[in-house]
């Protein structure tokens, strides 16, 4: 029985791909390349992990449509002298998740209803950046064995923080990184608040002209 209830717990953490604020460090930090658009997509497995148990997603991505989402600030927006920088993203989807317990299954849906999500950069040693996830900005149903609802960050943004590496492409990886959440529903489900940590490396190539990288800098 305890066992389940850490497996529902874990869920919640799927929330976490619903991305964080970066660190406190106030070096100079420029997003390249300007006004370039740029997609998220998670490279290996995400992992979520509560107690002894474990879940997994095997497919996450944010992408480009249309508006302001998933771009580079245009020039000198890029651009802060003493502190990071930040991008509006659309929230991210998520599938191929399972869980480890036998007889149940989660869908995973995000959502921008209390606010933006976004990706933040701040130059260091190392670079820092992650993501922000609003306030309810993910939900997680599971059913099966257990039928409950898991609302990740409830009561406002959470950070989800990470570290940036530049390359081709340049990619964000998080680890451990906690997750508030809460859990509604019947028998089995571990009501109330809860936390999980999250761990996920993603991918962050440039859309506009796949030629070039998106790169953190001074």
């Amino acid at each position: 029985m305890s066992k389940l209830f850490m497996s529902v717990t874990g869920l919640a953490a799927a929330g976490a791909l619903a991305f964080g604020a970066t660190g406190t460090q106030a070096a100079s930090t420029t997003l390249l390349p300007a006004g370039h658009s740029f997609a998220a997509k998670l490279t290996g497995k995400a992992t979520f992990v509560a107690g002894s148990t474990m879940m997994t997603c095997t497919v996450s991505a944010s992408v480009p449509t249309s508006g302001a989402n998933n771009t580079v600030p245009a020039a000198p927006g890029n651009h802060n002298a003493a502190g990071p920088v930040s991008a509006p993203i659309n929230p991210p989807t998520f599938s191929g998740c399972s869980t480890s317990i036998a007889g149940v299954s989660v869908t995973v849906t995000s959502n921008a209803t209390n606010g933006a999500w976004s990706l933040s950069t701040q130059n260091g040693a190392p670079v820092a950046a992650g993501f922000t996830i609003p306030k309810g900005g993910v939900v997680l149903k599971t059913s099966g064995f257990a039928n409950c609802t898991i609302t990740a960050s409830p009561s406002g943004p959470t950070a989800v923080n990470g570290t940036w590496t530049n390359g081709a492409p340049s990619s964000l990886a998080i680890s451990g990184a906690p997750v508030p959440a809460t859990v509604t529903g019947g028998f089995l489900c571990p009501t109330g608040n809860q936390s999980a940590t999250f761990s996920a490396t993603y991918q962050i190539t440039d859309t506009t002209d796949p030629a070039q990288q998106i790169t953190v800098t001074g």
